[in-house]
């Protein structure tokens, strides 16, 4: 955890969030806490990756969703944003995540085409392309069935659909993309929804953390008091 060490050295903290939707709803989360990146954060031309924000001892890293989560285990970020499916599928040991953030919220879900009227509860194999390999193997393997894994990392629905698998794992918001592909959703595996991240040596050792925590914490437990 070398990246947590020699930050010290400097009290900065760095911050990692993950693009997309969570990324929009965290933003005005942080503003309310003082912290709001440099313009270029919000360039489309821009192709910087780490950004200065309005507090001097924070900078903010943009990363991939499934990424945040390694950042912030391995040292290279002290706090950070991730969705629940995201820790349960790495399960990492060197994170602490105290607290729901309340946004970012969905389910996943298991899906088949709809004309597909097999029990899966009668099956002891079958093929589900998923970019959860480790849920979705626990998953099937507590129904008693042998689950063959095929790792994609988007356009999820296509799997049933170019017969690659015959189900797939992913997150479900609306069901509308599951639906205009002709899946339907037959188990809900988790709830969904984003939590505040945290490296467990640097929220022992690092002088900015447990502020930083326990502002969000009182922020979303107490959404209309002004942070500090």
């Amino acid at each position: 955890m070398g990246g947590v060490s020699a930050r010290l050295m400097t009290k900065s903290l760095t911050l990692a969030l993950p693009k997309g939707r969570i990324l929009k709803e965290a933003l005005p989360l942080l503003a309310r806490l003082g912290i709001v990146p440099e313009p270029d954060f919000s360039d489309e031309n821009s192709r910087k990756l780490m950004f200065a924000t309005s507090r001097d001892d924070v900078r903010i890293i943009r990363v991939r969703s499934f990424d945040a989560a390694t950042f912030v285990a391995f040292g290279a970020a002290e706090i950070g944003i991730a969705g629940n499916d995201v820790l349960m599928e790495f399960g990492f040991t060197e994170l602490y995540a105290p607290v729901d953030l309340g946004i970012g919220h969905c389910r996943l879900s298991v899906a088949q085409p709809a004309a597909l009227q097999e029990d899966i509860r009668t099956l002891s194999h079958v093929r589900v392309a998923t970019k959860y390999p480790g849920i979705t193997r626990r998953h099937f393997a507590g129904l008693g069935i042998q689950a063959e894994i095929i790792k994609l990392n988007g356009a999820m629905e296509l799997a049933p659909l170019c017969g690659l698998a015959s189900r797939i794992v992913d997150l479900v918001s609306t069901g509308k993309t599951l639906a205009e592909n002709g899946l339907v959703e037959t188990e809900v595996i988790a709830q969904v929804s984003s939590r505040l991240i945290v490296n467990r040596a640097a929220f022992k050792t690092h002088p900015a953390v447990v502020p930083i925590v326990d502002a969000i914490r009182s922020l979303v437990e107490k959404p209309n008091a002004i942070a500090a």
